[in-house]
């Protein structure tokens, strides 16, 4: 199965996907905020526009599973997406007034980089990868918002842009050629098989499901020179299966017991 060389074995990076987020509700800043101080190496986030062009951390298309409203993201105002309900629906029980107002608004992106600023400044370096989402109205004035936020807080050094969309991706290479890029991956098609990824992609983004079904996948994407960034890794079983296989990151929604459960494995 072409294991690694345990002498040689590197720290696995640790990435939050859309925040801490199996503690917080999702893409909240209250679960951004809790994977730094939990020790994330990263943070993940996926951006839709709204109608009036801003760029929002919200997954998927609609807003009804994640708030108390209903519609398109790409057809609401940043207004109407703030006068939303974000946070309660992950525990119906809690009581308002015990989270504050952060930990159930919609978060922009502007935000969630101000926050990295905020932590770079404080001598706490964080990573975050970028999930552009596709396909959208709006096509790629999603990437051109991206580019001019990131050149606006300076922090071309500390993001990656992730997609589905190789289109996606080589827009922002093309603003950005610093900025790595991330090329997702629901199932391994045969032309990806030993590695291969979309010209100037240089981290590869295969589901769990990937990693299980074709463990060898790691090693040959390492030997084409591609970094693997696997997804959404939360069971302690496919953990440990990632770690032995030396991936270079794990995204998860529970990064405090994936820390902890990769330094009990001597990977931290």
């Amino acid at each position: 199965m072409g294991w690694h060389d345990v002498s040689v074995r590197r720290p696995v990076s640790v990435i939050a996907h859309r925040g801490a987020s199996e503690d917080a509700p999702e893409h909240t800043l209250a679960a951004y905020r809790m994977a730094i101080e939990h020790g994330a190496d990263g943070l993940e986030c996926d951006v839709r526009l709204t109608a009036d062009g801003h760029l929002v951390c919200v997954h998927d298309r609609r807003v009804d599973r994640v708030s108390n409203g209903r519609g398109a993201v790409s057809t609401l105002e940043l207004a109407d997406l703030a006068a939303l309900d974000f946070g309660s629906w992950k525990d119906p029980y809690e009581k308002p007034e015990s989270m504050d107002r952060h930990g159930r608004s919609v978060l922009t992106l502007d935000r969630l980089l101000r926050l990295v600023k905020e932590s770079e400044q404080a001598g706490r370096r964080v990573e975050l990868a970028i999930e552009t989402k596709h396909p959208t109205r709006w096509a790629g004035q999603v990437e051109e918002r991206l580019v001019a936020l990131v050149r606006e807080y300076g922090l071309t050094d500390s993001v990656r842009v992730m997609s589905f969309s190789a289109r996606s991706l080589h827009r922002v290479r093309r603003a950005l050629p610093q900025v790595p890029t991330v090329f997702l991956m629901q199932f391994l098609l045969p032309r990806h098989r030993e590695g291969r990824l979309p010209p100037g992609v240089g981290i590869t983004g295969p589901s769990m499901r990937i990693i299980r079904n074709h463990p060898d996948y790691v090693i040959r994407a390492q030997r084409a020179g591609h970094r693997v960034h696997v997804w959404t890794v939360d069971d302690p079983l496919d953990v440990e299966l990632c770690a032995r296989l030396d991936v270079d990151g794990i995204i998860t929604n529970r990064p405090r017991q994936v820390i902890d459960q990769l330094r009990s494995l001597g990977r931290r």
